[in-house]
């Protein structure tokens, strides 16, 4: 059987241990909170899934030490990612790891000790964009494949909702100041907690056969407010290496949320959405001859996380397929959103090296 370590008690390891257990994956969950592991036992995981699971294992990180697990999880905050990444690699290397988005804070540096540490040690690494991997995502790039566009002239995506729904799944914070969420600097704001926009536009310009961004404009609206200093608008302008123009919006303020991307092509258009409505996901095929496709994708909240963790399972079985939510494509994203920063700090449009 799988067993996986889960670090990282809060709303997003509660997600992932449920959807793990939903395998029959053994199930650590470890956080060096105590509170945060009792809030788990008796608040988050019963009131979201109808009862507490016994099988699941609750443990502060030292009463584990170097005990082996085939998974391990990071669902803690951005600026501890590569810091428990590289310890857990060093400790006991699990056949397979999935870190949360984003990767880490603006910062490429540890990054690239992540990268050698991990190819050192022969562990897969998975960054946690998961609308990669939703149902409707498949469908949309199967209907690409079966009625292309024709040549791709724009895409553009917003990932833009209030942050009062993280917060309501937080209760314990108090507001934006009592985590990573109010500091740009440590990966929070709009432009590292919404960065799920900037990795589909990444992914449906890859479908779209028009390459990496390599080119970023960007403007923040910054808000240095009773302790906190994030970003609460980033809005980027994108140019790929192949020279498709778009644009990436994402923000902490507005509600309802719009989660959404249009590739427009000289031939139609595709619209992906999520949370169209609140139990279906959309994907939408317009061609300039009349022909429309259109599919509401049901879904539940678990379901946001049911695609990521089935096709880690998949990688277990064939650890060479390849992976739309690899470390590189994690990568990435993170390139852009350093650009993107330093874009905004200079009033200029930066390139984005590898």
């Amino acid at each position: 059987m799988t067993n996986v370590k889960i670090l990282g008690a809060g709303s997003i390891g509660n997600h992932l241990a449920h959807g793990a257990r939903r395998l029959g994956w053994e199930v650590t969950l470890s956080d060096v909170d105590p509170a945060a592991l009792e809030r788990t036992r008796s608040d988050i995981y019963p009131s979201r899934y109808g009862s507490w699971d016994d099988a699941i294992r609750l443990a502060a990180p030292a009463e584990l030490g170097n005990e082996r697990f085939d998974v391990v999880i990071l669902g803690t905050p951005p600026d501890t990612h590569i810091p428990l990444a590289l310890a857990e690699i060093d400790r006991a290397p699990p056949r397979l790891m999935l870190i949360e988005k984003p990767l880490s804070p603006p910062d490429l540096g540890p990054c690239s000790e992540l990268v050698a540490a991990a190819t050192r040690a022969q562990v897969r690494v998975l960054v946690g964009y998961n609308h990669r991997l939703t149902r409707h995502t498949a469908l949309a790039a199967e209907w690409l494949k079966d009625s292309p566009l024709g040549e791709a002239t724009t895409l553009r995506a917003m990932t833009r909702e209030h942050w009062g729904g993280i917060f309501a799944a937080h209760p314990w914070l108090a507001g934006p100041a009592d985590s990573y969420l109010g500091f740009t600097a440590r990966g929070g704001g709009a432009l590292g907690e919404h960065s799920h926009a900037i990795n589909i536009w990444q992914y449906f310009a890859e479908l779209a056969g028009c390459g990496r961004i390599v080119e970023v404009a960007c403007m923040l609206d910054e808000v240095r407010q009773d302790g906190a200093a994030y970003d609460r608008i980033a809005q980027l302008s994108v140019r790929t290496e192949h020279g498709l123009v778009g644009t990436i919006v994402q923000d902490v303020i507005t509600r309802p949320a719009q989660k959404w991307l249009r590739l427009e092509g000289s031939e139609g258009y595709l619209e992906w959405q999520v949370s169209v409505d609140a139990d279906h996901d959309l994907v939408r095929l317009v061609e300039h001859d009349g022909r429309v496709r259109e599919e509401r994708v049901a879904k539940t909240r678990p379901d946001d996380f049911r695609g990521e963790l089935e096709h880690m399972n998949a990688l277990l079985g064939q650890p060479q397929a390849p992976s739309p939510i690899d470390l590189d494509s994690g990568l990435e994203t993170m390139r852009v959103i350093v650009a993107a920063l330093r874009s905004a700090r200079e009033g200029r449009t930066v390139r984005v090296e590898r």
